[in-house]
């Protein structure tokens, strides 16, 4: 069975030696900035919504659609920000978690129902049972993930290309994180796999 959280970057035949080179020397300055400041205004509002859907899920078995729609909103915006600036794509990042044309495609399948008891269990034992597991591991890929990173700027430097296997690393990484996020933020109750693969 597939997890209910889809993530496709759309694979580019060819990146810009430029973008590539003014991403590692500015990208902090360009994008880092003015997407942080946004991002780090609406992680809070995230923490919020968060806070309040933990009582309504306990309270009704349900997450309320609009709020549900604004926390998958904010993971697709700082998904398509660490996109740009791991090297996946070139087109600069939207200040929006909309489903834009942007080649990057995030979707969390809504629950109708959600379990009382185990968002009091995510609540109480969520950082013991999976985050300690899974950030271990997290953890290593990471940096894995990080000397792919490195490997793969001088690739695209002198070949115009990311080379297929670590874009599709990468991206699994991506996805696992966002799996195991999804389920910490409440939005699914399914235990995340210890994998970022996508059927």
């Amino acid at each position: 069975m597939s997890y209910p959280l889809a993530l496709i970057v759309e694979y580019p035949e060819r990146l810009s030696r430029g973008w590539v080179v003014l991403k590692l020397l500015f990208g902090g300055l360009y994008v880092g900035i003015p997407h942080g400041i946004c991002l780090g205004l609406y992680g809070i509002a995230v923490g919020v919504v968060t806070f309040i859907a933990f009582w309504v899920i306990l309270f009704t078995g349900k997450y309320p659609k609009g709020m549900y729609d604004f926390v998958v909103s904010y993971m697709r915006w700082s998904t398509n920000v660490g996109a740009y600036l791991s090297y996946l794509r070139d087109e600069y990042p939207p200040f929006s978690g909309e489903q834009t044309t942007y080649p990057l495609t995030l979707t969390v399948e809504y629950p109708e129902r959600l379990s009382r008891g185990w968002v009091v269990l995510k609540l109480l034992f969520g950082w013991l049972y999976v985050g300690i597991p899974h950030w271990i591991i997290l953890w290593l890929y990471g940096i894995v993930v990080g000397i792919i990173t490195f490997i793969a700027f001088w690739v695209i430097l002198f070949t115009e290309k990311y080379p297929k296997g670590m874009y599709d690393f990468v991206v699994s990484y991506m996805r696992w994180s966002l799996n195991v996020g999804a389920y910490l933020s409440l939005l699914r109750d399914e235990y995340p796999p210890f994998s970022g693969e996508q059927k």
